[in-house]
């Protein structure tokens, strides 16, 4: 059986998906997040609200996921960073209820610099990696 072009895009990214790093997923999941949320502030300002909806819904979902496998008792950090899911899950909601952008705008204000930050330490890790195993091999 021949895929079509999209049945294969999709394959591809699953894949992707399934093979990823936790690093990766995590910048992964956090692009798509501000995906979401730039499509739902730009279909908002469009007056598009059917779209806006199914993004912002999506991004719930996406902070949701981010928020059930946050370890709180492992790092100091984590109650304060689940406190902050909590505030953009209602933030979100009330942006869908009220079609409003600028509510919107502030989540895409609140997580962009966390998924610059997720970025860096993932960049980090990479790079730090095969160093770490450079340096074995040698011992």
């Amino acid at each position: 059986m021949m895929m079509n072009a999209a049945q294969k895009r999709a394959q591809l990214e699953r894949e992707a998906i399934l093979s990823a790093s936790p690093a990766r997923l995590l910048t992964m999941l956090y692009d798509r997040l501000l995906l979401d949320l730039g499509r739902a502030e730009a279909a908002q300002q469009n007056e598009q609200w059917a779209v806006a909806s199914e993004n912002l819904i999506h991004a719930q979902a996406i902070v949701a996921e981010l928020s059930s496998t946050l370890k709180v008792d492992v790092w100091d950090g984590a109650a304060d960073l689940l406190a902050l899911y909590t505030y953009v899950t209602t933030a979100m909601m009330n942006a869908n209820t009220s079609r409003d952008a600028a509510t919107t705008r502030q989540c895409i204000e609140l997580l962009e610099p966390l998924r610059q930050s997720w970025h860096e330490a993932a960049q980090l890790q990479a790079t730090a990696a095969p160093s770490a195993a450079g340096a074995l091999r040698v011992g």
